[in-house]
């Protein structure tokens, strides 16, 4: 018997390739801005759960900074912020979108103009030994912009934060971003795909029902 969160993840997907026959390249998310930096976590915190979170320690980076329908540069629009860790055990992927930030409203996508006018969350758990955890971004400092508009000399600073679904949010480290010009000083977009299925966050687990909703999708994007 097929599991309902397979069958949403079928519809999900469905749409997808829709938007596939129009955009080919990236159905979603189809202008974004390449980003390089450190991701610092500085443990001493209540634990998580998840070792990687709650240990000190600092770890390079590379992102992407999108816009998800790809409107207008002047209308809002759903953030998203894809992370690339580069560890001692190689890379993983984060994927963070603009959502609300209380509860219920963590799990609602928002749109903004702006990358540093929104709060950006996982808005699907990873397993952790004490439960699910949610992961969560806020900009402290300069607003970067967005892609379309992004300002090149901003560096992009962010604290970071965990929370189980209903539980407060807890800060447990920062992440600091600048973009990546090309030879004329102008930003620029990257080809990199990022997918927290294949490459998942170090010392965390994913749940089957949050994969599920989520792999028909992906797979069709590494087409």
């Amino acid at each position: 018997m097929t599991h309902p969160t397979d069958l949403l993840g079928q519809l999900f997907a469905g749409a997808f390739d829709v938007l596939k026959t129009f955009r080919p390249r990236r159905p979603i998310h189809p202008q974004g801005v390449l980003l390089k930096g450190t991701l610092e976590r500085v443990g001493g915190g209540p634990p998580s759960g998840i070792d990687f979170l709650d240990t000190p320690g600092t770890t390079p980076v590379t992102a992407r900074l999108s816009r998800s329908l790809g409107v207008p540069v002047s209308w809002p629009d759903i953030v998203g912020l894809a992370v690339r860790l580069h560890t001692d055990d190689g890379d993983a992927d984060v994927l963070l979108a603009s959502t609300g930030w209380r509860v219920p409203n963590r799990f609602a996508l928002t749109w903004h103009r702006t990358a540093g006018a929104a709060r950006l969350t996982s808005l699907m758990p990873y397993r952790g030994r004490k439960g699910p955890v949610l992961l969560g971004a806020t900009t402290r400092g300069a607003d970067p912009g967005a892609p379309g508009r992004y300002r090149p000399d901003t560096e992009w600073e962010l604290d970071l934060f965990w929370a189980s679904p209903l539980g407060p949010w807890r800060r447990f480290g920062s992440l600091r971003l600048g973009a990546e010009l090309d030879g004329e000083g102008r930003v620029q977009d990257t080809a990199l795909r990022f997918d927290p299925l294949l490459s998942v966050l170090p010392t965390a687990g994913t749940y089957e029902w949050t994969r599920r909703l989520r792999e028909h999708s992906y797979r069709l994007a590494r087409s």
